[in-house]
């Protein structure tokens, strides 16, 4: 960080846009070095909001911070999660990033696509994130069914495997680049209702299992896990409103409540 003449630290000039840019969410990074070596990435395209699930080594971590050549703004800011769902509580608009699409009911989109949507996004106040996964084997297919779309990179199939610094790399010059283009042709149309944030929406999807489950739809049980996980594929897809959430929230209890109500029925029948 810089000093004044005073030797007191001064933020860097674009901490407050930086707080404005993207959330990247690390899952369950192992080494604190290459935590460090994000860090130094974001910084070096002026982001900073680097939030960590489930660090392997533990937080604070001397050794980030020597990786990080003295991006200890970005060190400093870093905030931990137990899960990825509550990482991105308060993103609107989620990125799962892998190095080769997946076979997936999701849009794909390139680097440079997906940095544009979030700047315009961003600039219609929505929040908007970046899930990187594990340096071992990347996201899983539960974690990618959070986001909204997936970004993959235009690497070379014989040699497809980046490192977690690199993609942070990428996606954070794509964001950079997208805020030097031309911004007078509108690329997002920004509703009339605010998006959902994700925590809305996840607690949307718990209520839905839950209520299926009571009816037995997830039959048979083996299947129990791919049902949901293609449930959850398309209301993520949907980008639903808050409002929409909430009036999808009330249709959920008015049919709870007519499954209590017949359950209660049966009892007294048979009583």
């Amino acid at each position: 960080m810089a000093q004044d003449p005073d030797h007191r630290p001064v933020e860097p000039t674009e901490t407050a846009t930086a707080r404005a840019g993207p959330a990247v969410v690390l899952v369950e990074p192992q080494l604190g070095e290459n935590i460090g070596m994000v860090a130094r990435a974001m910084a070096n395209f002026g982001l900073i909001d680097l939030r960590l699930v489930n660090p392997r080594d533990g937080w604070p971590s001397e050794k980030a911070r020597a990786a990080a050549s003295s991006a200890d703004h970005v060190i400093d800011a870093v905030r931990l999660y137990d899960s990825v769902e509550t990482a991105v509580a308060d993103v609107m608009y989620l990125l799962a990033t892998t190095a080769r699409p997946r076979d997936s009911y999701k849009p794909v989109r390139g680097p440079e696509t997906a940095a544009r949507e979030m700047r315009a996004r961003s600039a219609a106040g929505q929040k908007v994130g970046m899930l990187f996964g594990r340096e071992r084997y990347g996201l899983s297919n539960a974690e990618v069914g959070l986001a909204d779309e997936i970004v993959t990179f235009p690497v070379d199939p014989a040699f497809a495997s980046l490192n977690i610094a690199q993609a942070v790399l990428l996606m954070s010059y794509s964001w950079r680049a997208a805020g030097a283009e031309d911004a007078t042709v509108p690329r997002f149309a920004a509703p009339e209702a605010p998006p959902a944030e994700k925590a809305d929406l996840y607690r949307l999807l718990d209520h839905l299992e839950t209520s299926l489950s009571r009816t037995g739809y997830f039959h048979p049980p083996e299947k129990r896990d791919a049902m949901v996980q293609n449930l959850r594929t398309m209301l993520t897809k949907a980008g639903f409103t808050e409002p929409e959430v909430r009036t999808l929230r009330g249709v959920l209890r008015a049919f709870d409540y007519e499954m209590g109500e017949r359950g209660r029925s049966g009892r007294e029948s048979t009583g």
